[in-house]
């Protein structure tokens, strides 16, 4: 059972208190390989504490109430045994919110996870069949504490274990249902394994910025295709919380801003099979709107923009990279995008100049009349209007708003929502806008991964059960997992057994035909280069 008591946590503290620039020009931010839920170069190496999704919205079938959903160590392989995935327990999770406006948190529930060993010595996760949260088969035990402005509101809270398979995790749903517990005041919470919900074909958009469907037309052509969920058959930890609408917001005012970091402490000291912690938490990791960090803030400076709180966003970005449009206040990585000109080099498709107030409305803003707070702040959160009708789950539209759905994306994050598609659109000016591009195929833009490959819940925590480690859900481990075990089985003196059936060889790369592609391949990158250099030398100009 959860127990409430007055102990508090301590706040953690940004280590940014100088601007992006002077990180730059001191060589503390270096570019590396990243990709979507591994935005950053550092925080890729740190899937524990890597926040990937957060999601906010009021839920149907609980009016009253707002839904904050923040995920984190994504790409989860269900089989990822013996030592499965859990929460980080020298990891401090936050969700925030701000209820005015300011880009200040004026909410913030922190969470702090404990993990304990039953049978030290065995090396099974599970000694038997899990059948309840707090069964002792289960050997690796987690439990938490839940804060709400750094006062604590319960704690010993059990998270259900990794989905392991149907000796070791018979009733999956079952255990997570008792994971769900509820707050003292109103409310619940669940923090656990889940399946990845965010649906996006990455492996192509991350391949030069190929969109499958729309392959054909890329400066680097290939034949169409159907989009690939890229995290299907993934799991991801989840941290769910549903409370009070009251709890949240703050006067008259129905609009609140969200977003979830993760801190770590300063100093790790490493000792023979143990480690410790010490010192001021740092933020490491930072989300709000999907996909900014991915695609807007360039490499140089993601690993800076994760240490950042919103309300340095306007004053620390306002000088990277300044277009000759930009004025003074502007975040020119938004208003002017990088992403924008490699649409328009890689598919020919001519999207809105600079600068983009469209863009700032739906990341920094809110869009007026919709889910914009009066004397806003801009900065880069999830803004939900807490007061509009929610939509029920069967009619939920995955474009959300451009479908005309206003409890949608860009208010707020719904789970089943296409936030790539709809960013895609948004960036393109395919949206109402900028109505001289609201057409196609700016309107069209796709990755062709329009769906979950599983279906969500319909009451809380809402994402999906868990993939289990013991099925195999990636298809390729089926079809090159090598001839299949054959029985032993009794035959007569001097019978000879059957050879074993052997898979197929898959199909070869072609040795040729790669003259034209390697053409195209050399006129997209001459075309990348041109239209980043030009923008280069104009902004270079403006400076002088």
């Amino acid at each position: 059972m959860p127990r409430s008591s007055r102990r508090s946590l301590p706040a953690p503290r940004s280590v940014l208190t100088v601007g992006l620039g002077a990180l730059v020009a001191l060589g503390l931010v270096s570019p590396a390989q990243s990709s979507s839920h591994r935005e950053a170069p550092m925080i890729s190496e740190d899937p524990t504490a890597d926040n990937t999704d957060v999601y906010a919205f009021v839920a149907p079938d609980a009016p009253g109430t707002v839904t904050l959903i923040s995920n984190f160590n994504g790409f989860q392989e269900p089989g990822g045994g013996p030592n499965y995935f859990k929460f980080g327990d020298d990891v401090l999770y936050e969700i925030k919110i701000d209820n005015d406006g300011d880009a200040v948190e004026d909410v913030t529930y922190g969470f702090r996870f404990s993990t304990t060993t039953v049978d030290p010595d065995s090396f099974l996760y599970a000694t038997g069949p899990i059948t309840s949260i707090d069964d002792s088969t289960w050997n690796r035990p987690q439990r938490y504490t839940v804060f709400r402005n750094g006062t604590e509101v319960a704690s010993n809270l059990l998270t259900p274990p990794a989905n392991v398979g149907p000796r070791s995790t018979p009733d999956y749903e079952a255990l997570a249902a008792q994971a769900v517990h509820d707050l003292p005041g109103g409310g619940q919470v669940f923090a656990g394994q889940r399946d990845e919900g965010f649906y996006v074909d990455i492996a192509s958009i991350f391949d030069l910025g190929g969109l499958r469907p729309l392959n054909s037309a890329h400066a680097v052509p290939l034949p169409d295709a159907s989009g690939i969920d890229t995290f299907a058959g993934y799991n991801v930890q989840s941290i769910a919380l549903q409370v009070p609408t009251s709890d949240l917001v703050a006067g008259s005012e129905p609009v609140i801003g969200v977003w979830s970091t993760a801190s770590r402490q300063a100093t790790r000291t490493l000792t023979a099979g143990d480690a410790s912690f010490s010192g001021d938490w740092v933020q490491v990791s930072r989300l709000g709107s999907p996909l900014v960090n991915e695609v807007v803030i360039p490499l140089g400076l993601k690993d800076a923009f994760n240490s950042l709180e919103p309300s340095q966003d306007a004053a620390t970005l306002a000088g990277v990279q300044a277009p000759p449009l930009a004025t003074e206040g502007d975040i020119p990585l938004v208003t002017d995008p990088i992403i924008a000109g490699l649409v328009e080099a890689l598919y020919g498709v001519s999207v809105p100049p600079a600068p983009r107030d469209d863009l700032v409305s739906i990341f920094l803003t809110g869009v007026a009349d919709v889910n914009q707070p009066a004397n806003v702040v801009p900065a880069e959160m999830l803004r939900l209007n807490t007061s509009v009708t929610p939509t029920a789950f069967a009619d939920q539209d995955r474009l959300g708003l451009l479908a005309g759905q206003a409890d949608g994306f860009p208010n707020g994050r719904r789970v089943g929502d296409d936030v790539v598609d709809i960013a895609l659109r948004a960036v393109a000016g395919g949206t109402p806008f900028t109505p001289d591009f609201n057409v196609a195929p700016n309107n069209a833009l796709s990755d062709g991964a329009n769906a979950n490959d599983r279906p969500y819940l319909g009451s809380f925590p809402y994402l999906a059960t868990p993939h289990q480690g013991y099925d195999l859900n990636n298809p390729a481990r089926v079809t090159t997992a090598g001839p299949p075990v054959t029985q032993p089985t009794s035959q007569p003196s001097g019978q000879e057994t059957a050879a074993p059936t052997t898979v197929p060889a898959g199909p070869q790369l072609p040795v040729t035909g790669w003259g034209p592609t390697l053409t195209s391949f050399l006129a997209a990158a001459a075309m990348i280069a041109s239209v980043l250099g030009a923008r280069r030398l104009v902004r270079s100009r403006a400076g002088q």
